[in-house]
C-alpha cells in the first residue's frame, strides 16, 4: 500500500498561511485597527486642541498673567495626548516582526480588556470637581500621557497590543521597571476617573487594573520564552515599583 498524501492542497495551503503570519505585510494588517483606532482619537482631539490653543494664545497677547492655569495644564493634556496617539499610530507601522506570541484565546482577550476598558469612563457623567481636585486631575493625566510618550518611544518597534516578543528593550525607564507604559497609562487614566467621581468609575479603573497586571504576567511569559537574558533582568528590575512590586 502506498503511503497516504500528507502534502495535498490543504497542507500546502497551511504552509503557506504559516509562512505569511510570519510576514511584515501580515503583521501590518493586524495592526490596521489599531492605527484606524488611534488615528480617529488624533482626528477628534484635534479640533478641540486648536480651540483651546488659539484661546492660550489670546491671553498671551493680551495678559498673560490671567492666563487660567486649568486652561495651559487641559491644554497640555490633550497636546501630549494627541502626541501619544500620534505615536502609537507611527509606531504600529513600522514595529517588528514578532518572534514569539502567546497562544490561545484568553492572552489576547485580557490584553484588549487592559488596553480599552478605560474608555468606558468617557460614557459616565462628569462630575463637578473642586478647583483643586481639578488641577490634581489634569496633572496627573498630563504626567502620565507625557511618561506614556516616552516609554513608547523608547519600546519603539518593540510595541505591541497581544502578548508577543519582538525585541529586548532594557534601556531608559526600562532598566528600571519592566512595564513603565502600564504605569503611565495608569496615572494617566487614574486623572481622567477623577474626573468622574462616581463608585462605577473607580469600579472600571480597579477592573482595568486588574486586567493590566495579568496582562503584564502573560507578557513577561512570552518574554522568558523568547529571550532567555529575561529571566536576569527580571531579578534585576520591578515590575511597577522599585522596592515594592
Amino acid at each position: 500500500m502506498s503511503e497516504p498524501n500528507t502534502s495535498g492542497p490543504t497542507s500546502r495551503l497551511t504552509e503557506r498561511l504559516q509562512a505569511f503570519r510570519k510576514t511584515k505585510l501580515y503583521d501590518l494588517l493586524a495592526a490596521v485597527p489599531l492605527i484606524v483606532w488611534y488615528a480617529f482619537c488624533a482626528e477628534r482631539m484635534l479640533p478641540t486642541l486648536t480651540s483651546e490653543i488659539s484661546l492660550v494664545r489670546l491671553f498671551v497677547l493680551t495678559d498673560i498673567s490671567v492666563l487660567p492655569v486649568s486652561l495651559a495644564l487641559s491644554t497640555v493634556s490633550h497636546a501630549t495626548t494627541l502626541a501619544f496617539f500620534a505615536v502609537l499610530v507611527v509606531l504600529f507601522i513600522v514595529r517588528q516582526i514578532p518572534q514569539r506570541t502567546a497562544p490561545g484565546f484568553f492572552p489576547r482577550f485580557i490584553a484588549v480588556a487592559g488596553t480599552f476598558l478605560g474608555i468606558g469612563l468617557l460614557l459616565l457623567p462628569p462630575q463637578e470637581l473642586s478647583f483643586p481636585l481639578y488641577l490634581t486631575s489634569l496633572v496627573l493625566i498630563v504626567g502620565g500621557t507625557g511618561f506614556a510618550v516616552y516609554a513608547a518611544l523608547v519600546l519603539g518597534r518593540s510595541i505591541s497590543i497581544v502578548p508577543e516578543a519582538r525585541r529586548l528593550v532594557t534601556s531608559g525607564p526600562y532598566a528600571v521597571i519592566r512595564h513603565p507604559l502600564y504605569l503611565a497609562e495608569f496615572f494617566a487614566l487614574l486623572g481622567v476617573a477623577m474626573q468622574y467621581l462616581l463608585p462605577w468609575a473607580l469600579l472600571l479603573l480597579a477592573l482595568q487594573s486588574g486586567f493590566q497586571l495579568l496582562r503584564m504576567r502573560n507578557e513577561e511569559q512570552v518574554l522568558v520564552q523568547a529571550f532567555p537574558e529575561y529571566k536576569d533582568y527580571m531579578r534585576r528590575t520591578a515590575r511597577l515599583v522599585p522596592g515594592v512590586y
